[in-house]
């Protein structure tokens, strides 16, 4: 299940920063939760309920999927995860964290490239300026060809080109 972002994230340094946000929001810190967060500072990178729950390819214990998703959702709410979607795949989750990072998907080989999203605000303004847009990748990415994929194959631009006399 989707819940909406929340308008305060909370940017946490450890796993102890982690956990007093949680006591803050007068949750119970339960075993669960406390391994969902050790894990999602651990993990590089966002990580789907499902990969979480069968244990990262064995860095951890497996756990009941229901419960991951719940958790997730409890945490997503409080303002410590959020997560993003690359492409038609299931939700990816993270840890909100100091240097905030936004994404960009290659739509052939499916590489996933994330960029501070500070270097991105060039990309807003330019949105805003013509369509009157605010814009911000960090739930769903920009989507176009990685330049190996534009080494081997076609560009997008030569496609728009063509699909307009």
């Amino acid at each position: 299940m989707t819940v909406a972002a929340q308008d305060h994230q909370h940017v946490v340094r450890d796993v102890a920063d982690a956990l007093s946000v949680v006591r803050a929001h007068g949750l119970r810190l339960t075993g669960a939760r406390r391994i969902l967060i050790e894990v999602l500072f651990a993990v590089d990178r966002p990580a789907t309920a499902e990969a979480i729950a069968a244990g990262l390819d064995g860095a951890l214990p497996a756990s009941e999927l229901a419960s991951v998703y719940r958790n997730l959702e409890t945490l997503e709410r409080i303002g410590l995860v959020r997560h993003v979607h690359f492409g038609h795949g299931a939700g990816l989750y993270e840890l909100t964290r100091a240097q905030s990072y936004e994404y960009a998907l290659c739509e052939r080989c499916r590489s996933t490239i994330a960029v501070p999203a500070h270097e991105l605000d060039a990309v807003r303004e330019t949105l805003e300026r013509i369509v009157g847009i605010e814009a911000e990748f960090s739930h769903f990415p920009i989507v176009g060809l990685c330049r190996r994929c534009r080494r081997t194959g076609d560009r997008l631009s030569e496609r728009r080109d063509h699909a307009h006399p």
